[in-house]
């Protein structure tokens, strides 16, 4: 039996393993073929929708928490004037929205670090808004994310959250490394969402439902999925190491789910303001 250190240093080991995963996959040359420009649901249009619920203006400072390349982070820069910073586990993901800044203009309103959501480098009070697109579902330690969110919050500040959300059990397609790290596996009802941002000091307010960009999302990739395949085939690209069925069937079973409402995709912003402390 595993004494207590053990298990808490092995927990902490596959946490950062999953950590690691998404970091490479998302940085990946197959990522941006299947996703494109933006790596979530809805792409910027529901982005954009963020940014006015969190009522965002040229005085906002606002933090973009697993930014990845940094599309959603320009473009809420470009769109509402506001400051940026973006923040993603993956190095390399950094160093390519870096290298972007000077192309777009924005070296004055956009920047990118390296870091960690559940635990974040940033002081208290530093941000007036967090917005954090498809990714709060892949933290392994969803609370203490919660709580870092707020933390970093200004007393009046508030946290948008789009997300993959479950309603039953998923299929056992939708359970394994490739669907966690697709955003899937770990996908929580509703409920549990609004739980870990009521705990961490949040007042909760109703979830949108935006299940339909989420199905469109993948009927795209079930496409992309296809002409990659057949072009790897011919050797037109390299994709050596995909494993193309897995990932079919990993697209079929979330299309079913979605069908069946077992699958979907909300948005939710919260403010820290109101909430009961």
């Amino acid at each position: 039996m595993s004494t207590p250190n053990r298990a808490m240093s092995a927990g902490s080991e596959s946490a950062d393993n999953i950590k690691q995963c998404c970091a490479r996959l998302y940085e990946s040359d197959f990522a941006k073929l299947l996703l494109g420009d933006s790596f979530h649901p809805g792409g910027l249009a529901l982005t954009e929708r963020l940014g006015v619920l969190l009522n965002l203006g040229p005085s906002s400072q606002v933090l973009d928490i697993a930014s990845g390349p940094g599309y959603s982070a320009f473009f809420l820069a470009e769109r509402f004037g506001c400051q940026v910073v973006g923040v993603d586990y993956s190095e390399l993901n950094i160093e390519r929205a870096n290298e972007a800044i000077a192309s777009k203009g924005l070296g004055s309103r956009v920047r990118f670090e390296r870091g960690d959501a559940e635990r974040l480098h940033f002081e208290d009070g530093s941000f007036d808004a967090i917005v954090c697109e498809c990714a709060f579902c892949t933290f392994p330690d969803k609370r203490a994310a919660a709580r870092e969110f707020a933390r970093v919050l200004l007393p009046n500040g508030r946290v948008s959250i789009s997300d993959l959300t479950r309603a039953g059990t998923l299929p056992k397609e939708l359970d394994s490394l490739l669907a966690w790290i697709a955003c899937v596996a770990d996908a929580q009802t509703v409920e549990s969402y609004l739980e870990y941002l009521k705990s961490a000091g949040f007042a909760v307010s109703p979830a949108e439902n935006h299940d339909e960009a989420l199905l469109e999302m993948v009927r795209q990739i079930q496409g992309k999925l296809l002409v990659a395949e057949v072009s790897s085939a011919l050797k037109k690209v390299n994709l050596a190491g995909i494993d193309f069925a897995s990932a079919k069937q990993l697209a079929n079973a979330a299309i079913s789910a979605i069908k069946r409402h077992d699958l979907g995709y909300s948005l939710f912003v919260c403010d820290k303001a109101s909430a009961q402390m």
